[in-house]
């Protein structure tokens, strides 16, 4: 073991070597840059949380799963394309384990189309490809999401979000059709594209 020897010479630092109060200096400058953007990130999230009162910022419906298939907006009378009296579109759907009901709806193209679902079960996922549709279906919520399809074209829709052992079956479909081909249905009506 080498001795320490008091006597012996200093030497100084090489050249490229940067003196210690330099570096502590800039650490405690980073340090408190951190610790500054460390409070913008935690402000941003807490008064984000208290201006959407701890909820997403969607649309925020409640509906009671066990029951929603006896009556109301997801009647199974009710689930389709419905025409708004404005010539919009509204979609109603049902997510269920391992199937959307129905599984083949029907709109136009170059119309507003909005889409309402809800969930009897379990969470699942709500995606258009190539749209700008893309969002969760929870059990006790109504999920809604507006679009416009661009092209006519079928439009597949998986569930994204893994429901359980089935969940790779779970597709369903939007049928875009050009405007001349979409026959009107009176307010009470509901059209989709399942074989009858």
């Amino acid at each position: 073991m080498a001795e320490e020897h008091p006597d012996l010479p200093q030497r100084s630092l090489p050249a490229a070597t940067v003196p210690a109060e330099v570096v502590a200096r800039t650490e405690r400058r980073w340090l408190g840059l951190m610790i500054g953007v460390l409070i913008v990130m935690m402000a941003v999230v807490v008064l984000t949380g208290m201006a959407n009162a701890i909820h997403p910022p969607s649309n925020v419906e409640t509906i009671d799963p066990t029951t929603l298939h006896l009556g109301g907006e997801f009647a199974e009378s009710n689930l389709g394309t419905a025409q708004e009296r404005d010539g919009s579109l509204t979609v109603r759907l049902v997510a269920g384990q391992y199937g959307f009901a129905p599984d083949c709806t029907k709109v136009a193209v170059d119309t507003p189309v909005k889409f309402r679902l809800t969930s009897t079960d379990v969470i699942h996922g709500f995606l258009l490809p190539s749209t700008n549709v893309n969002t969760m279906v929870v059990p006790g919520f109504v999920a809604e999401v507006r679009t416009r399809f661009a092209r006519p074209g079928i439009y597949r829709m998986p569930c994204n979000e893994f429901c359980g052992a089935g969940h790779h079956g779970m597709w369903a479909r939007v049928n875009v059709v050009p405007k001349e081909q979409f026959k009107p249905v009176a307010l009470t009506e509901r059209s989709t594209c399942v074989q009858q």
